[in-house]
């Protein structure tokens, strides 16, 4: 992967392809319809959403929890070369929608890569990333299930060097599950279902929440230190407060600091 390569979206350096591309249908995550390719009526002239301070009490949730993570500002970059989306939205936008998966992949190789000691492990999750960066949409599926393998080799790894119960709940319907205050040490809750779940308290140092759906989970008072491949995206979803102990290169969703952490389930 090329060296500053950025997994986070960075709006400035994107011509609102976000508010673009996609279709979303009015729901408890949008107020109203928008095809595929129509601009969204939010979005400005110069890219930027007219309401972007307001997402939430507009009813734009879906817009708060988005993120492309980087592959926005690469098409605008790369594709498009700098230029507005309209003098090619065919191409800008099979582009976003082929890079947006890839850079799904990419985040948490990257962040395995960083987390992995120096061995063949972290060799061969390198070469994946490398792969993975590179490729085209045909070859996306291979290569997604390859780092599906490494990424769970990893989490093996890193969980099995830290102290816990290490208990496994992977791919768990949790959804509204008491465990307030549970040692979640080391545990593997990847792809879990934990909507609406009471976590507050809950020790989650060094557990695996890859693809783990936290809409609404409650995460006041919890310990995510250390917990892997967490996103923005996910924290965006579920509440907290300003004693939610989060993994490091993360912010705090500044809906959290104030208020009671209150957010809608799709």
């Amino acid at each position: 992967m090329p060296d500053g390569r950025v997994l986070a979206a960075d709006c400035a350096r994107c011509v609102g392809l976000c508010c673009v591309a996609p279709a979303f249908t009015r729901s408890s995550d949008f107020p109203i319809d928008k095809p595929a390719g129509t601009p969204c009526p939010n979005l400005l002239g110069d890219h930027r959403c007219g309401v972007h301070a307001q997402l939430r009490e507009r009813g734009f949730g879906g817009c708060v929890v988005f993120d492309c993570f980087g592959a926005g500002q690469r098409v605008t970059q790369e594709v498009l070369a700098g230029r507005d989306w309209r003098d090619d939205p065919a191409r800008a936008f099979e582009a976003f929608h082929v890079l947006r998966a890839v850079h799904e992949v990419l985040k948490p190789l990257a962040d395995a890569l960083a987390l992995v000691r120096p061995g063949p492990l972290r060799d061969d999750v390198s070469a994946c990333l490398r792969a993975v960066d590179t490729c085209g949409a045909d070859e996306l599926p291979a290569l997604r299930a390859a780092a599906g393998g490494l990424l769970a080799r990893v989490s093996a790894e890193v969980r099995a060097a830290a102290p816990g119960p290490h208990a496994d709940h992977r791919g768990r319907d949790l959804a509204g599950a008491r465990l307030h205050g549970a040692d979640l040490r080391a545990a593997d809750l990847r792809g879990a279902v934990l909507i609406g779940a009471d976590l507050r308290g809950a020790d989650l140092r060094r557990a695996d929440l890859l693809g783990a759906d936290l809409r609404g989970a409650d995460l006041r008072g919890a310990d995510l230190a250390g917990a892997l491949f967490v996103t923005r995206p996910q924290l965006e979803s579920a509440r907290g407060d300003e004693t939610t102990r989060l993994p490091d290169g993360l912010a705090r969703p500044a809906y959290w600091t104030g208020q009671g952490g209150s957010v809608g389930i799709a």
